[in-house]
């Protein structure tokens, strides 16, 4: 192996580990086993995560049966650019299905701090929906979040 090959090899090595690593959560973050018993619950839970970011994320809440977050922390399914992230039914439900879930929960962030679901974001949520009720693991919400606000697709009637 060459040295310049090696090099390279080390650079790739550290910006795995960037992308791969955790934030500290706030002292006062919820401990393990957080409920999420509404869209509140959820923006007070992700609000310091999407504080954080400056492109669009795409996380999942994976909820056990007493709709406890497993893990204790959101499954990053997609980071994108600034106005978009590219979301497949196939990566949400494989992590899903990975972490045992009983149930999810979509969230993400729009870092224009405007929160009002595109018509892309209407989209996912219907495959995601759909996705959910044929593989047993229900779409229980989808929030996003930006501006220090939130809007909940259930709690507007829309899942």
């Amino acid at each position: 192996m060459t040295a310049g090959h090696e090099g390279r090899r080390h650079v790739l090595g550290a910006l795995r580990l960037v992308r791969e690593g955790s934030f500290a959560a706030p002292d006062d973050y919820p401990q393990p086993g957080f409920f999420c018993d509404g869209p509140q619950a959820v923006f007070s839970f992700m609000a310091p995560y999407a504080a954080r970011e400056e492109v669009e994320v795409f996380w999942i809440l994976a909820l056990n049966a007493q709709h406890q977050v497993i893990r204790n922390r959101p499954l990053s399914i997609s980071r994108g650019i600034l106005d978009s992230a590219m979301v497949h039914p196939r990566e949400v439900f494989r992590t899903a299905i990975q972490a045992n879930a009983a149930s999810i929960i979509a969230v993400h962030n729009h870092p224009s701090g405007d929160p009002t679901p595109s018509t892309e974001d209407k989209m996912i949520t219907i495959s995601l929906k759909a996705a959910g009720t044929l593989l047993g693991i229900p779409l229980r919400d989808h929030v996003v979040i930006g501006g220090g606000r939130y809007v909940s697709f259930s709690a507007a009637g829309d899942l």
